[in-house]
């Protein structure tokens, strides 16, 4: 079966039943290709004819009505997949036009399989059809619009990874033959990259495939570059989510609001060089909406691939690539709220390795001279956050990395020739921000600390009261609320003494040296690991992530006397209501958790607290002092 004869004179060497056979097509094919292979002033009008004919059995926008249609497009691209060589970029320009704006998603699979062959068959010619051929491949990453609303249907689902499959299969073909495909891919993938803009279906059809492509045996030859794009492209939609559209939209689960401070009907957050008002209750803009969920989709998708690949062995070796792209896209990214979790899932897939590495890494350019500013700020914010939240990192790792950041901060204190106290603040921020990690830290993980003898003795044996009455004075510019929660778990655990707090006998308010020592970027306030917020990826993260509810602090209850024995009585007995017990806690995967759990969690400071003063006693709040927005950096 194939096509109806034209002409008696035409190479027909096997005709069935007035059909020409497969055999005769592929002949017919070679020579059309032949004679037209001329200037067009000397091709034959009957010649021209036929390849006009051919020309629209391979039309892209020929819907194919029957079975015989279909066969004969299938028979045609064989055809040319055979006599590739014969193709001319010149004279057959609307051939290739034709055949490299195909869809792949429009046909069915022996269609794909054909067609698939004759682009891997193109590609493989001698300087001539590579880059085109790579880019009609790379662009049915994407089905087209018009099956946007049918692509998360099941059926359509398995379709989609079979389409994958498949060009992923034709693309480590066409490499194993081109040394150069690699390197062509390479930018063509960069070009065709989506962007925050693009929409959903098309973005995460795009993701999938690349990332499938990364797991393929292509990856070897693209190296770090896929995932690293991948992670570009979560930067990319993050920072074009502001907390104030976050905090606007949830109305319903009321999840977003209880993050923040004491948010009345009219609540301003100030943000640099303007004020933005927002209401409970109002809208979420459309476009916010859509790119919170783009987000969420996509960091499921990454998720799934960095568990997939912890699987086969490969986290170590994709782990070097997001701590590139960390160090690259999203250490500086102030306003990333989300996309650093990526790093946080795979440090929990291995954290003897990961999250050891990842660790050590945020505080070498802490500590490090070469290393530009902000950078160490927001390093420092990084390990301090990721030390709390990350239930998956030992006490020994945390104890080490609280030893090097005190050992640091001591240091630095008596290089400072000066005696007087707070002349500027901004000038020495990174020292605060090193004690402001410290007392963060310290407010998640003491207890556990205190629970391991020889940790306990490194945590006492640790210069802190040198460090905290240091004429640069910490405790007055650092976070009141930090310090505040700190100095009640060190005092009931009997690490500072009662005495030291007559050093501080004003009120400790966010003063105009709070304020200070952050910078216009408020990098004090920037807690990276804050609760997670998104809420199909929020799977990921709930397991390994320690909420404040779950805390237990050094003032809390206990079930033995021994325990009680190690701390200050009267904290003990005012610390009873404070946060939750293990038993009440819901259940983790429901959203009402969520909510209960950020409810309870608080570090960013409300206007005003007071602090007790040398005559009095520190105040205990039924729960963490304040009650919290996400941590931002407001830039």
């Amino acid at each position: 079966m194939g096509i109806e004869p034209v002409r008696s004179d035409m190479a027909m060497h096997e005709v069935e039943d007035g059909y020409l056979s497969d055999s005769a097509v592929y002949s017919s094919i070679a020579e059309i290709l032949g004679r037209v292979s001329k200037p067009p002033n000397m091709v034959a009008d009957r010649d021209k004819d036929l390849y006009e004919q051919l020309l629209v059995i391979v039309s892209p926008l020929t819907r194919k009505k029957d079975l015989d249609e279909e066969i004969l497009f299938v028979t045609a691209l064989k055809a040319l997949s055979g006599v590739v060589y014969k193709i001319s970029n010149i004279y057959h320009a609307s051939l290739l036009r034709n055949i490299f704006s195909m869809c792949i998603w429009d046909y069915g699979l022996d269609a794909r399989i054909a067609l698939l062959e004759l682009i891997a068959n193109l590609a493989v010619v001698p300087d001539k059809f590579l880059e085109d051929s790579l880019e009609m491949l790379v662009r049915n990453f994407q089905p087209p619009e018009r099956m946007h609303e049918y692509i998360c249907q099941s059926k359509w689902r398995e379709e989609k990874k079979r389409i994958d499959g498949q060009l992923h299969e034709t693309l480590c073909s066409i490499t194993h033959l081109v040394p150069l495909a690699p390197v062509k891919l390479m930018g063509i993938l960069r070009r065709r990259m989506p962007t925050f803009r693009t929409s959903k279906a098309l973005l995460v059809s795009f993701v999938e495939c690349m990332l499938g492509l990364e797991s393929n045996e292509i990856g070897q030859y693209l190296q770090s570059t896929l995932l690293s794009m991948v992670v570009e492209l979560l930067v990319d939609l993050d920072v074009n989510i502001t907390w104030e559209d976050i905090l606007k939209e949830d109305h319903n689960r009321s999840v977003f609001d209880m993050e923040v401070e004491d948010l009345e009907d009219n609540a301003e957050i100030n943000s640099v060089g303007s004020q933005t008002v927002y209401r409970k209750g109002e809208g979420f803009g459309d476009l916010k909406h859509r790119m919170t969920n783009k987000l969420d989709s996509v960091m499921v998708i990454v998720c799934e691939h960095i568990k997939s690949s912890a699987c086969d062995g490969r986290l170590v070796k994709i782990f070097e690539t997001l701590i590139e792209s960390f160090r690259r896209t999203v250490l500086n990214a102030h306003k990333s709220k989300f996309s650093q979790f990526i790093i946080f899932y795979a440090c929990s897939l291995d954290p003897e390795i990961c999250g050891l590495k990842f660790a050590i890494l945020l505080t070498d350019i802490f500590v490090s001279k070469a290393e530009d500013p902000i950078s160490r700020m927001s390093a420092i914010a990084y390990v301090a956050s990721f030390l709390s939240r990350a239930r998956f990192i030992s006490s020994a790792v945390v104890s080490s990395i609280v030893k090097r950041l005190v050992e640091w901060c001591y240091d630095f204190c008596y290089l400072q020739a000066s005696t007087e106290r707070i002349k500027n603040p901004r000038g020495h921020r990174l020292f605060y921000a090193g004690c402001q990690a410290v007392m963060y830290i310290l407010c998640f993980r003491m207890r556990l600390l205190m629970d391991i003898p020889e940790l306990k003795e490194i945590l006492f044996n640790l210069p802190l009261e040198a460090i905290f009455c240091h004429p640069l004075d910490p405790l007055r510019v650092c976070l009141p609320t930090i310090v505040q929660e700190f100095l009640r778990q060190a005092m009931a655990a009997h690490l500072l003494k009662k005495p030291f707090l007559s050093c501080h006998p004003n009120d400790l308010l966010e003063s105009e040296f709070s304020k200070a020592f952050g910078g216009v970027e408020r990098l004090d306030m920037f807690f990276p690991f804050d609760p997670y917020l998104l809420k199909h990826s929020d799977r990921f993260m709930r397991p390994n992530f320690e909420f404040w509810s779950m805390v237990k602090k050094t003032y809390s209850n206990f079930n033995s006397d021994d325990d009680l024995d190690d701390l200050d009585p009267d904290s003990a007995d005012e610390g009873s209501h404070d946060g939750l017990d293990d038993e009440e806690l819901a259940d983790e995967d429901g959203e009402d958790d969520l909510g209960c759990s950020m409810n309870n969690m608080s570090i960013t400071p409300r206007p005003v607290f007071e602090m007790a003063t040398a005559s009095g006693s520190i105040p205990i709040p039924s729960r963490m002092p304040a009650r919290i927005r996400p941590s931002v950096s407001p830039i």
